[in-house]
C-alpha cells in the first residue's frame, strides 16, 4: 500500500474517531493539553493495536485461504465502508462520556473495530509487513490528530460535520475495497 493509500485509508478509519470526539467533547471537564493528548493517545494506540492484530490474524490465516482471500479483502472493507455509509445516513446522536479510563478504552475500542477488519483485509490482500508499515503509523498518527482536532473542534462542528465524515471514510473504504478485488 502507498502512501496516498495508506493516509486515505487512516483518514477513513478515524472519521468515527473524530465524530465521536468532536460529539464527546462536551463531556469532557478539562479540556486541556493533558487531558486531550491522553485521550487522542488512547484512541490513537487502540486503533493501531487494532489493526496490527487484525493483520496478524489474516497472516495467520492466509496460507488456510489463500485462493479467495482478495475476496474476504474485499467483503471485509466493503462491509466497514458500507456500514459507515449507513451509519452517517442514519443520523444517530452518539455521545460518549469520554471522562475517566474506562470510558476512553470503551469508546476507543467502539470505534476501531473497522480498523481490526481493514488489518484482516490488508493482510488478506497480500500486503507485506514493510507494506503494512506506513498504513500503521498513518493510522496512528492520523487518529491521534483527529481526536486532538475534535476535541478541541468542539460541539458545534460535531454536529454539523460528524455524519458527513462518517460517509466520506465509508466511501473511501468501499472503493479500497473494488480495487483490492479488480487488482488481484
Amino acid at each position: 500500500m502507498g502512501i496516498i493509500e495508506s493516509l486515505l485509508t487512516a483518514i477513513s478509519l478515524c472519521a468515527d474517531c473524530l465524530a465521536v470526539s468532536l460529539c464527546s467533547s462536551i463531556t469532557i471537564k478539562n479540556i486541556n493539553w493533558k487531558n486531550v493528548g491522553i485521550v487522542a493517545l488512547s484512541f490513537a494506540i487502540i486503533q493501531a493495536l487494532l489493526l496490527l492484530v487484525g493483520y496478524l490474524f489474516g497472516n495467520a490465516l492466509s496460507g488456510l485461504v489463500s485462493k479467495v482471500s482478495h475476496i474476504i479483502g474485499f467483503v471485509l472493507l466493503l462491509y466497514v465502508g458500507i456500514s459507515m455509509i449507513v451509519e452517517g445516513f442514519r443520523g444517530k446522536e452518539e455521545v460518549r462520556d469520554l471522562n475517566g479510563a474506562r470510558n476512553i478504552i470503551l469508546g476507543g475500542i467502539a470505534t476501531s473495530i473497522d480498523a481490526l477488519a481493514v488489518g484482516v483485509s490488508e493482510s488478506m490482500a497480500g500486503q507485506t509487513t514493510a507494506g503494512f508499515l506506513p498504513l500503521f503509523i498513518a493510522v496512528f498518527a492520523v487518529t491521534f490528530i483527529s481526536v486532538v482536532a475534535g476535541i478541541f473542534g468542539g460541539r458545534t462542528l460535531g454536529r454539523r460535520f460528524g455524519r458527513a465524515a462518517e460517509i466520506a471514510g465509508g466511501t473511501v473504504l468501499s472503493i479500497i475495497a473494488f480495487c483490492v478485488l479488480l487488482l488481484d
